[in-house]
């Protein structure tokens, strides 16, 4: 079999019709594990939206891309402040808003490195942690953020009435 080399860069507009391929399969996730939650759709994002995101430099999105320049997988990220708050401390987090890698390359490392990527660029910026919230019914999710080395920060709760 023919290994592929991939490599992690910043989303390009060019990227955004493969990134909204990527975020029909996260919504696939959630839908299938609560149905009650998450309603069919065209996806999370038009076009436009994802356009506007990838040029706001406080959003980065990072792509892993093979050795054709096909994206593979992404992370969206999310530069966020506590400016101003009587409780929390003033810190810069970088947030990790999604991330996915295409189901047929799962197994791959591929999450790893866009994980690994997120991190570093967090740290080139000064960051103090990096932060994400995954839903519970996504435990292949919870078990990878796990092996990276991630620990429990909150939980949310829920009581369906």
């Amino acid at each position: 079999m023919d290994e592929k080399i991939f490599n992690i860069r910043l989303g390009e507009v060019k990227d955004a019709d493969r990134i909204l391929d990527l975020l029909k399969q996260v919504l696939d996730i959630h839908r299938n594990g609560r149905p009650d939650l998450f309603k069919v759709s065209d996806g999370k994002y038009s076009i436009q939206e994802l356009t506007d995101i990838i040029n706001d430099r406080n959003k980065p999105i990072f792509v892993a891309v093979d050795s054709d320049n096909s994206v593979v997988g992404y992370c969206f990220c999310v530069i966020q402040r506590n400016i101003g708050s009587r409780i929390l401390a003033d810190i810069k987090t970088l947030y990790i808003d999604d991330l996915c890698v295409d189901a047929s390359l799962r197994g791959r490392h591929i999450g790893h490195m866009l994980y690994r990527y997120a991190v570093e660029y967090a740290k080139s910026i000064s960051c103090y942690n990096v932060t994400l919230n995954v839903w519970s019914l996504n435990s292949s999710a919870i078990k990878f953020y796990e092996s990276l080395g991630m620990k429990h920060q909150k939980i949310g709760m829920e009581q369906i009435l």
